[in-house]
């Protein structure tokens, strides 16, 4: 007596495990084929971030000033960079220096909106 189709879902056991066989090594084809992608997006991320963020006196090193003499009372709480020049703010006010000299440049009251 064979075993009805639903049964273990074989007929022929020839015929099925020839598909199996088929299915396998498609199965094992795809999995390589996913596996050397995503080795090559790891190397290209790895790569990327290499590349643009170089080392310590690199093309995009940042110079920051030895030291910056601010107006009496002020503490500094934010510092940014341009391209010539760097500004410190606190609560109060902002003061913008000349990267190069160190002079002061402006200084800016912050006050409430009304």
């Amino acid at each position: 007596m064979t075993a009805p189709e639903g049964a273990g879902g074989q007929r022929d056991g020839t015929q099925d495990s020839g598909r199996e066989i088929a299915q396998l090594v498609f199965l094992r084809r795809l999995v390589t084929a996913l596996t050397l992608t995503m080795i090559a997006g790891i190397v290209t991320i790895v790569a990327v971030v290499v590349l643009r963020f170089p080392g310590p006196g690199g093309q995009n090193a940042l110079a920051l000033p030895e030291a910056v003499t601010l107006p009496s009372g002020m503490e500094a709480q934010v510092f940014t960079r341009g391209p010539d020049w760097f500004a410190v703010a606190d609560a109060q006010q902002i003061v913008i220096f000349d990267a190069a000299s160190g002079t002061l440049l402006q200084q800016i009251e912050i006050r409430p909106a009304p």
